[in-house]
């Protein structure tokens, strides 16, 4: 629980010192965050097909690297490199992205009886 709490708290605060463990538990969960956000916009404004998923998976990596590059401003290979940050949480965050996708853009696309 405290666990949770301080790498929630040191998620956005620039001047933290991280340990590998908490920094990718960081990069993993604002991963997480993104794919709900994009899967409930790529729903609703009825985004379709692979330029979807390329775009989704595109801006996903562009966050996560502008979050350690230039927000923190971390040395990377102190975490495993750019390759170790950027599959942190990539593939669960991926199939969540999808879920909220499909199930908005389902739902959306349902013609409305009243």
């Amino acid at each position: 629980q405290w666990y949770q709490r301080r790498v929630r708290g040191m998620a956005f605060d620039k001047n933290a010192e991280w340990d590998k463990d908490e920094f990718l538990d960081s990069v993993y969960w604002i991963r997480q965050i993104v794919a709900v956000v994009f899967g409930i916009l790529w729903g609703v404004i009825k985004f379709k097909g692979l330029l979807g998923i390329l775009v989704y998976i595109i801006i996903n990596l562009g966050i996560i690297f502008l979050y350690y590059t230039s927000y923190h401003e971390i040395d990377e290979e102190e975490y495993g490199g750019h390759g170790e940050l950027a599959k942190e949480g990539l593939l669960t965050s991926f199939s969540l992205f999808l879920v909220f996708w499909i199930i908005l853009y389902t739902l959306y696309m349902q013609p409305v009886s009243i």
